[in-house]
């Protein structure tokens, strides 16, 4: 793209000049600030890429580029061009809003919400709906018009959609007729090139029949996109899929990690996982490399400026709320892996990879190998964790880091020797060990909370679980939860290791859970006057609950748990006196909804991890 052109673009959040990142999957360019805002929202929500300094598919490249210049941020700020938008006070960002709180919560609305795009009319079927805009899907990616297929997929229309007539998916559409883009768009948003037809093929068989040499090549390396990635952030190479190698297995120069009992038992661990056990580890892998990879362009892109030290740094990969707290609290942990020890924890992935693939055949130490020094290298020494990186717990604050630091005994102490999980670099092992008892654990309690399923409600729920109680909110919301069992910091007291009983705890959240139930009936019928009466009993629920608990527990799990069940608590009774007070119009009335929504999900991820720990702690 020449630099005239270039000149002209804006930050599509705020239209700051000369943005430098791109959003992949939604299609828009975006400046440093509001680029740092989308780091914290996790890859589910955005990913990021520098359009410079990070390493692209040119496809992919241009794909995003074509979208951004054909108004695809028309799909994500659609009910904002409505003239009536700005008389209802909302607008979007612009260059001079402060990154907090206005970017952000105007970005979180945008992305995570889907505050401002275009709504299908309601129907009883919404599978009807979804089935319906996956034909139009099907349909669409045999022409080049990128904005309309991104238009569908933002509604539900599904990547993977097979199409029960035409007998294909389509991917086997858009690589039949030649569309490079498209094929790049619809991979972004999870479809298959290996996904088979009625009749046996592959998207890449249909390349290929049709003559389109060039994309069959492409859809290759998208089906290789995962290992592809992890071997190139070891080594820097990519294996040459056009001469049949799939795969290059990196070794370690020190080679005797590899006859350790330690290595051994690690790899049988990874070796007895189920494949879709495998593959969700994989992905973690994948979104943590992606981490590091785009942390280590940021440091190098923003020359030591403000942005570096404000709070705008992602220290572990933020939390995902369609996958489970288990799932959570293992791809956070990931973070705490040395460069050595996560080089090892990748190497054993894609050993492991080939071998699911391809059989026993690929254990040969001299098929495809390639050395790396003991250190990885010079780019990623940096990324070796000192002694004053923070312990996470299973639910963390992906948002404010620097706030969670002065938070004080009962949310910063983050390296006791108490800590439920690790004390110190995690191993491959441990990770391994932790992920599978608290599957056991959470599989005790997923019936208790099983009614109070957020995520059917349709909302896309924010992944910014604070652990820090907002004393402010405290004070101006004159709340019922007393903030009084928060210890502050030099406050006298003792720690205590005892806990309740299971049964209290699991009695307890029943009530908790019970009157979320309630909330979300009203807010399903609409009748917002009903919210605050249930936060209120959702409130005395959680003061209830915590004084089961004690006032200083040893467990920085327990401490953790309690200061989000409280904050949330207190954050809920807020929003649902503002819903009473202001009585706010109805365009706006969504979006308070979706707030009050947000802190009824914190508290039943707060309350249910309580059960986890506790059933575990006492079972031991």
């Amino acid at each position: 793209m020449s630099k005239r052109v270039r000149s002209r673009e804006v930050c599509a959040d705020c239209s700051a000049p000369e943005p430098r990142w791109a959003s992949v999957n939604r299609g828009v360019l975006i400046c440093d600030e509001c680029c740092s805002i989308h780091r914290g929202l996790g890859r589910h929500s955005s990913q990021v890429r520098h359009l410079t300094h990070s390493s692209w598919p040119s496809s992919q490249l241009q794909m995003v580029q074509t979208l951004y210049g054909n108004g695809a941020n028309s799909i994500w700020e659609h009910s904002l061009l409505d003239p009536s938008s700005s008389v209802s006070g909302k607008r979007k960002a612009n260059p001079q809003d402060r990154v907090h709180p206005n970017k952000t919560e105007f970005i979180k609305a945008k992305y995570q919400m889907l505050a401002y795009v275009h709504r299908m009319p309601c129907r009883e079927d919404d599978s009807v709906t979804a089935k319906d805009l996956s034909k139009q899907l099907h349909s669409s990616v045999r022409t080049g018009n990128l904005e309309t297929c991104l238009r569908l997929l933002s509604l539900g229309a599904q990547a993977n959609f097979f199409h029960p007539e035409k007998g294909n998916t389509p991917l086997h559409i858009a690589a039949k007729a030649g569309q490079m883009l498209q094929a790049e768009l619809l991979a972004v948003y999870g479809a298959d090139p290996g996904a088979l037809d009625s009749s046996g093929k592959t998207p890449i068989d249909y390349a290929r029949q049709a003559g389109h040499q060039e994309l069959a090549e492409r859809l290759v390396e998208i089906q290789y996109e995962l290992t592809d990635r992890l071997t190139f952030y070891l080594c820097g190479r990519r294996p040459g899929h056009r001469n049949g190698q799939h795969f290059i297995i990196p070794q370690m120069a020190d080679s005797s990690l590899d006859l350790s009992e330690f290595a051994k038992a690690a790899k049988k661990k990874l070796q007895s996982l189920s494949n879709h056990q495998f593959e969700e580890l994989a992905m973690d892998v994948y979104d943590e490399v992606d981490r590091r990879e785009t942390d280590a362009v940021w440091l190098a892109t923003q020359n030591h400026s403000t942005l570096v030290t404000d709070t705008t740094v992602v220290p572990f990969l933020p939390v995902n709320p369609e996958y489970s707290s288990t799932r959570n609290q293992g791809r956070q942990k990931l973070a705490r892996f040395s460069a050595h020890e996560f080089a090892t924890l990748v190497i054993d992935i894609l050993t492991d990879a080939k071998r699911r693939q391809w059989g026993n055949s690929c254990e040969s130490p001299k098929d495809n190998v390639e050395l790396i020094l003991q250190g990885i290298d010079s780019r990623h020494n940096s990324e070796s964790q000192d002694n004053d990186q923070p312990d996470y717990d299973s639910v963390a604050s992906d948002e404010d880091p620097v706030q969670e630091a002065s938070c004080g005994d009962s949310c910063n102490d983050r390296r006791t020797k108490s800590s439920d999980l690790s004390d110190g670099p995690i191993t491959v092992q441990e990770f391994m060990e932790v992920k599978s008892a608290l599957t056991a654990s959470e599989a005790k309690i997923q019936q208790l909370l099983k009614g109070c399923s957020l995520e059917g409600q349709g909302i896309m729920l924010e992944n910014d679980y604070d652990t820090t109680p907002n004393h402010s909110e405290l004070e101006e919301t004159d709340s019922p939860v007393p903030a009084s069992d928060t210890v502050e910091p030099g406050e006298e007291g003792e720690e205590d290791a005892t806990l309740p009983c299971t049964e209290d705890v699991i009695c307890k959240t029943e009530q908790i859970t019970k009157n979320i139930q309630e909330l979300l009936r009203a807010a399903q019928e609409t009748k917002h006057e009903s919210f605050l009466p249930c936060s209120e009993k959702i409130c005395m629920a959680v003061t209830e609950m915590a004084a089961l608990f004690p006032k200083r527990p040893s467990s920085e799990t327990v401490r953790g748990s309690l200061c989000l069940l409280t904050s949330s608590a207190s954050r809920l009774h807020g929003e649902c006196q503002k819903a009473a007070e202001h009585n706010p119009c109805p365009s706006d009335i969504q979006l308070v909804t979706q707030q009050v929504i947000q802190c009824a999900y914190d508290i039943a991820k707060a309350a249910k991890q309580l059960v986890t720990v506790t059933t575990k702690e006492n079972n031991n």
